[in-house]
């Protein structure tokens, strides 16, 4: 029997009887806490797999404690990339000394190791910690028992260049053996003259020359005629006159490069017209219109892709194609020849013995020289033989001298066609002898202070601290490792005489650097000064838009040393060792950058002319991406390229096609 409750007591109602609703038992709230994890766990699994796969804007629905948990490990990331890729240090490895057997191990003497900074120099084209490494065994500064891995010593280097870039100074940071007094001569002893070490200094236990560095110095060489204005007839000195009228900036314009007006106009008097003037008239047009004359259409519409034009053009090796030579049955001859392979006929070269141009089968530079031409010359016609029979006897002579031992005679070629190869020839020897010219020109320039001036202006636009992510490849505008800090950017006021080439020195300080970082700031500060830019769009891009910004040739780069003053002020004083300091040996440093670096760098400009070639593809590249040098800045490069404009030219056809045949239709 139920228990009533008396008329003097009250039973407070329940929640259930509240809200009308059942109150889940303890196993309910179990198993709904585990549904609500088990969901929770299969949206994670969902949003990693798809991180997994490259998809974008997936991390915006995860949680912050999801986010940092699928954050990637970009050390080991980069680990396996260099793995699939092939180990960068692999001509490390290849240098490292022989393993020694185990009864040469136990023979040798145990010595302490001491943790050591090396500073060193580097004129290699090549990775030289192997070197380094041997050299260190070869001395005895590194035991037997470690010299199998560069690991056990605890190598770590301070800074890191481009491939090619030199080092005048750089600090590499390991254990070594440093009980001989004369343990740096032997070091040397064992190292080529393109590696030396300046000294060695004892640092305490836990220096890393990598951690330590505070900050580094670079200097980048280049020859003062970079920041001469493009030729008057190349695409790019057009476009920056239309643009300068285009915005009403034309004064603006001449004033940016009063210190340079009429420069080319001389050159072109000088030097230029007495080689046109003494071309024979048959070639004359033909010439000055492969030189000067601009074409409307598009470069790629006749030569294809631009950017393998553009990459090809620097290729010494890259042949030149000639007309077709023969086509006839049972002819010996390859239906298209190369230059060099036509070369050979027995032709008068009139012009080219008269200015000393040798044949351009004797080196690559003659077709350097051709290919680096803003145009190609048209197929040539129309020529008359005045003596057929004589041309033909010489053609025929020559074909038969090329031939091969033992091979038949070929038909003789059809004199019309010889006369246009002759002709042909004659018009890229003259080439040749003008290209050279201008190069020649180029190097008596010597730059104004006014000039020089302008350059500095433009240098101290990277000041302070920026994003530079326009500045080095693969960084997006929040990317905040894009900052970095300038803290000095100077270019020496006294130029440097080289062999009748004059080359201006330019310094930077900053706390660390990206990749191709330096050489596209100079980059940009050429393009500024010698297409008459102001110096404060290189302000504008730091901010959130994509500039396509050149990199000159890493051919002057070279790093000057690093800066370790944190540590030489706080634990070298503290522990009582010596300071990392390069100006002990700056004598040396000097000389070596003299002999090894510098001399290599005026030796290669001059023999490749690489500066020379890189400007000229810039001003002759007839793409819109590096039109924010000119006076309508960086809403130039938003123009249409070729290939839209060469899509969008077809769509039209094709629409005018569809409606003409509509038009027929309905009629």
């Amino acid at each position: 029997m139920e228990d009533k409750p008396t008329s003097g007591s009250a039973v407070p109602p329940t929640s259930e009887a509240k809200t009308g609703m059942d109150v889940p038992t303890t196993s309910e709230n179990k198993q709904a806490s585990l549904g609500d994890r088990k969901r929770k766990r299969d949206r994670f699994e969902r949003n990693t797999d798809s991180l997994k796969h490259g998809s974008r804007n997936k991390r915006r629905d995860l949680g912050r404690k999801e986010w940092s948990r699928v954050e990637p490990d970009r050390r080991q990331r980069n680990d396996d990339e260099q793995a699939k890729q092939g180990s960068h240090d692999s001509d490390a490895k290849k240098a490292l000394p022989t393993p020694f057997s185990p009864d040469e191990i136990a023979a040798e003497d145990r010595r302490p190791k001491r943790k050591v900074a090396v500073m060193i120099g580097n004129a290699s084209a090549r990775t030289i910690e192997g070197d380094l490494f041997a050299a260190f065994v070869a001395a005895g500064a590194i035991s037997k028992a470690n010299a199998d891995d560069p690991k056990k010593s605890a190598l770590v280097r301070c800074a890191r260049t481009d491939k090619g870039v030199h080092a005048a100074g750089n600090v590499i940071s390991l254990k070594l053996i440093v009980e001989d007094h004369d343990i740096v001569q032997k070091i040397n002893d064992a190292l080529n003259p393109q590696i030396r070490v300046w000294g060695i200094e004892r640092t305490v236990g836990s220096f890393s020359s990598y951690q330590a560095c505070d900050s580094r110095w670079y200097e980048y060489l280049i020859p003062s005629h970079v920041f001469l204005p493009p030729h008057p007839s190349s695409w790019l000195a057009r476009k920056c006159e239309e643009r300068a009228d285009e915005m009403n900036d034309r004064d603006g314009y001449e004033t940016r490069q009063a210190e340079v007006k009429g420069w080319w106009q001389e050159v072109e008097q000088r030097d230029i017209k007495p080689i046109v003037d003494s071309l024979d008239e048959d070639i004359r047009d033909l010439v000055t219109k492969a030189l000067y004359e601009t074409i409307d259409t598009d470069l790629d519409a006749e030569f294809g892709d631009v950017d393998s034009v553009v990459n090809k053009a620097v290729d010494d090796e890259q042949p030149i194609r000639i007309a077709q030579l023969a086509e006839q049955e049972g002819a010996a001859i390859e239906s298209e020849k190369t230059e060099s392979a036509v070369i050979v006929l027995d032709i008068p070269q009139t012009v080219e013995a008269e200015h000393g141009v040798q044949d351009s089968t004797q080196s690559g530079e003659d077709r350097e020289l051709l290919a680096d031409s803003a145009v190609s010359l048209p197929p040539i016609s129309g020529a008359v033989v005045d003596d057929s029979s004589n041309a033909e006897q010489i053609i025929n002579t020559s074909v038969t001298a090329s031939l091969p031992t033992g091979a038949t005679q070929a038909p003789p070629i059809d004199p019309q066609k010889q006369v246009d190869i002759d002709r042909r020839k004659r018009i890229d020897a003259a080439i040749r002898i003008l290209k050279s010219a201008y190069q020649s020109a180029k190097r008596t320039y010597r730059i104004s202070p006014a000039r020089v001036s302008r350059v500095q202006a433009a240098l101290d636009q990277y000041l302070k601290t920026h994003n530079f992510h326009n500045y080095t490849i693969q960084k997006p505008f929040r990317d905040p490792s894009a900052r970095r800090t300038i803290r000095s950017f100077v270019v020496n006021p006294e130029p440097v005489m080289v062999n009748g080439t004059e080359w201006l020195s330019l310094k930077v300080h900053g706390q660390s650097f990206m990749m191709h970082q330096i050489r596209k700031m100079v980059g940009m500060v050429a393009l500024i000064v010698r297409c008459g830019c102001v110096p404060r769009r290189i302000l504008e891009t730091y901010a959130d838009v994509k500039v396509s910004i050149p990199k000159v040739p890493g051919l002057g780069l070279l790093l000057e040393r690093p800066v370790i003053d944190s540590y030489n002020e706080k634990q070298a004083s503290k522990h009582g060792r010596e300071k990392i300091d390069f100006s002990k040996y700056e004598k040396e440093m000097l000389e070596f950058k003299q002999r090894e670096i510098y001399e290599r760098i005026f030796r290669e400009e001059e023999r490749d002319n690489t500066f020379h070639q890189f400007f000229n593809h810039i001003d002759n590249y007839k793409e819109p991406y590096f039109l924010f040098v000119t006076s309508k800045g960086i809403a130039a490069t938003q123009e249409p390229s070729s290939k839209q404009r060469r899509a969008a030219r077809q769509v039209f056809e094709e629409e005018s096609d569809d409606e003409e045949g509509s038009v027929n239709e309905g009629g």
